[in-house]
């Protein structure tokens, strides 16, 4: 299915599976557990069964909630993710290659591999390399030994995923060479990125992209693209000063002082070679960049001609709404990763009236950053509640329909918070509205959530409704 087609609206089937041997999760074990959770050096017991038997369904970006992840049982955890990012490595695919952005999926698919086998850790660290950034010539020199194969990054590799991992590379080259005129830069390019949108342009399809990289590396947990396209996909926000600004990087990390209302990348346009403008981007550089001329008033889809557009969602994100019991709107970039997940067609109406959702819970960020300056909590649960409202019957689609728009308890029951937060917490004001706010206490030396912290409030959230649902 195209989503940004919805003559061609199509259920696929894109459950993550795996050809290894993963452990699952027994419903039989007793009621007090110790869970060590791999790489985060920190065990933590669980009051009761709670989190281990519960069903989630995670809208997040990339990094911001990596660090999270092993707070949630795999086997019965959701991830919704953006395709919106033109930053880093997935910059120079999407301006020489097209296609939708993959690298925040194939940060998260790489985030939830679980290190069974020295095979399997080989495979990760092969994934997980980038080629030398302070070097064109350098990094071409060392992506011709990886896909010929002479790599040091192959060792303990199988032979025939070796053979399936190049045979991809080998074909990502070719398409490269295909645009030759637009010069591919390889510099800091994201080996897993590569074979991730190889796949994604060889099956045309990006959830069969996602359960080949998931069947290779073993990555745990179900990986949903927020939409489901072969095409490039770019988001645009609306300042309080009028102006506007188009893309996701140039919105939340500028890295050149190139026009922001360049739709560069938008589509295959071979009269204009663009240069690589986001490739060197890193996630540090968000906290260098300077503040907007103006406060964001909204974040939606644009058209490679810079018009709105009204995607339809995943069909698999809407199902997964229906049938999952907890719904986390992570930490992260409110305007960038979370918002994207929910300026869709469709989706307040999945989150309101979904027949089994027990709890929406939005982890609030430990700080502002440049998308959400001077922010208190009511704004980031009015940000959410706006965008949900403002999408769910779009001016095409609404025709004669007019309903009143859902309260803020329909889409946020509770706001989990860092006690040491410099962000304003309006506890009596969100009361109001329906929602529990919970304070929990940083563990980390930097502060912020880690899954230690986020495991906890989770159960302390789910025994309280367990409580108040029991006779």
């Amino acid at each position: 299915m195209d989503s940004l087609n919805p003559r061609l609206h199509i259920e696929p089937a894109s459950r993550a599976s795996s050809i290894f041997d993963l452990p699952t999760h027994n419903p039989g074990r007793s009621t007090t557990e110790f869970i060590e959770q791999e790489g985060s050096g920190s065990t933590w017991t669980h009051k009761g069964i709670g989190i281990l038997s519960a069903t989630f369904i995670v809208i997040s970006g990339g990094s911001g909630c990596n660090a999270i992840c092993s707070a949630f049982p795999q086997n019965q955890t959701c991830y919704v993710l953006p395709v919106t990012d033109d930053g880093g490595s997935s910059s120079e695919i999407i301006r020489v290659i097209g296609g939708p952005s993959i690298g925040d999926i194939r940060s998260r698919l790489i985030r939830l591999i679980k290190i069974s086998t020295p095979q399997v850790n080989s495979i990760k660290r092969l994934l997980s390399f980038r080629l030398p950034a302070q070097s064109e010539q350098g990094a071409r020199d060392m992506w011709r030994d990886i896909i010929e194969g002479t790599s040091q990054l192959w060792k303990d590799i199988p032979p025939d995923r070796k053979e399936l991992i190049r045979g991809f590379l080998v074909y990502f080259e070719n398409e490269a060479l295909r645009r030759a005129h637009k010069a591919f830069a390889w510099s800091n390019g994201s080996i897993g990125n590569f074979f991730l949108a190889a796949a994604q342009l060889f099956f045309r399809s990006l959830p069969s992209a996602i359960f080949l990289f998931s069947s290779i590396t073993g990555s745990e947990g179900t990986i949903l693209p927020v939409l489901v396209t072969n095409h490039t996909v770019t988001i645009a926000a609306d300042l309080s000063n009028g102006k506007r600004i188009v893309g996701q990087c140039n919105i939340s990390h500028p890295v050149s002082s190139a026009d922001a209302e360049i739709l560069e990348g938008l589509e295959d346009d071979d009269h204009k070679v663009n240069s690589p403008q986001n490739v060197y981007f890193t996630k540090s550089a968000q906290s260098d960049a300077t503040n907007l001329e103006g406060t964001i008033q909204r974040v939606y889809y644009i058209n490679a001609h810079g018009n709105e557009i009204y995607p339809h969602p995943n069909a698999d994100f809407l199902s997964n709404l229906r049938e999952r019991q907890f719904l986390v709107y992570s930490c992260g970039s409110l305007w960038t990763s979370i918002i994207p997940c929910l300026a869709l067609r469709s989706v307040a109406s999945g989150i309101a009236c979904s027949p089994y959702l027990k709890a929406k819970i939005l982890l609030l960020n430990y700080r502002n950053d440049r998308e959400t300056d001077g922010y208190t909590a009511l704004d980031y649960v009015q940000a959410i509640t706006n965008t949900l409202n403002r999408h769910d019957l779009t001016p095409r689609t609404a025709g004669t329909v007019t309903r009143p728009a859902y309260p803020v308890s329909a889409f946020v029951t509770h706001l989990v918070y860092l006690s040491d937060t410099p962000i304003r917490v309006q506890e009596e004001e969100l009361a109001t509205m329906g929602m529990s706010c919970i304070a929990v206490t940083s563990t980390t030396v930097k502060g912020g959530f880690n899954a230690e912290t986020v495991a906890q409030a989770l159960d302390d959230i789910i025994s309280t409704l367990d409580d108040t649902d029991s006779p």
